[in-house]
């Protein structure tokens, strides 16, 4: 592998742009310098918009915080009573509903397909069906 030098570029590139003089500015573009200052205190105005605008903020904060307590009670519901309140105990909580809603679901599932299994089996010895 080749050493690198610097200053050089590589075959495929484009050479590095050398800029030594910088462009004359026209007299027509030119900026003009009719803009007026900023004052350094607000109008009645913007601090008028600016407390609604926080009255608005702290609504919503106070909002999402009551929504996010009224979810944090049904969360701490499912929490066994000898259990505590530490952070795993709600954590384990909460995987155990996870877990017994699978398991009620499999259940359901497996219950169900067995009833079938035995009803199809009444029906063929019934029906004088033999095996195949």
């Amino acid at each position: 592998m080749a050493k690198r030098a610097r200053g050089t570029h590589r075959p495929g590139q484009r050479p590095p742009l050398h800029k030594t003089t910088a462009r004359p500015v026209s007299a027509t573009a030119a900026p003009t310098s009719t803009a007026t200052p900023k004052p350094a205190t607000l109008t009645d105005q913007e601090e008028a918009r600016a407390a609604e605008l926080e009255a608005q903020i702290v609504a919503e904060e106070k909002e999402a915080d009551d929504a996010r307590r009224r979810s944090g009670r049904r969360r701490d519901t499912t929490v066994v009573e000898g259990a505590g309140r530490s952070s795993i105990a709600i954590s384990a909580a909460q995987e155990y509903a996870y877990v017994g809603r699978d398991v009620r679901r499999i259940t359901l599932i497996g219950g169900s397909l067995i009833v079938f299994l035995i009803v199809l089996s009444l029906v063929s010895h019934v029906s004088g069906v033999g095996p195949i």
